[in-house]
């Protein structure tokens, strides 16, 4: 029987759970914030050399809210592609006020 998530929306679940923690939260919107500014400033100012950076920030913001704080691994791991969607999906919540950074009030 194989427990591999078969939706996204099942996923997105799941992605929910693995993100409960405030900091880690918080440190997920400052990275993937940070993501939208450098890209802004590679376009405006014309850094192609600086692209690096995206996954870099994006990630490691990420990664330290896993390790330090949810303490369980990314889901990037195996769900490279829906886990990338669903960081930039619980911005948007969060900048909307659908979600906030403390998930007890979701």
């Amino acid at each position: 029987m194989s427990d591999r998530i078969k939706t996204y929306s099942e996923f997105y679940r799941f992605y929910l759970m693995e993100h409960q923690n405030k900091t880690s939260r918080t440190l997920h919107f400052v990275g993937t914030f940070l993501v939208f500014v450098i890209i802004g400033f590679a376009i405006f100012y014309g850094w192609s050399w600086k692209w690096f950076l995206v996954p870099l920030v994006g990630y490691g913001f990420a990664w330290v809210g896993h390790a330090f704080f949810e303490k369980n691994k990314p889901a990037t791991f195996k769900y490279p592609f829906w886990s990338l969607i669903s960081d930039f999906k619980l911005f948007f919540e969060i900048l909307a006020g659908k979600r906030g950074f403390d998930s007890s009030k979701d």
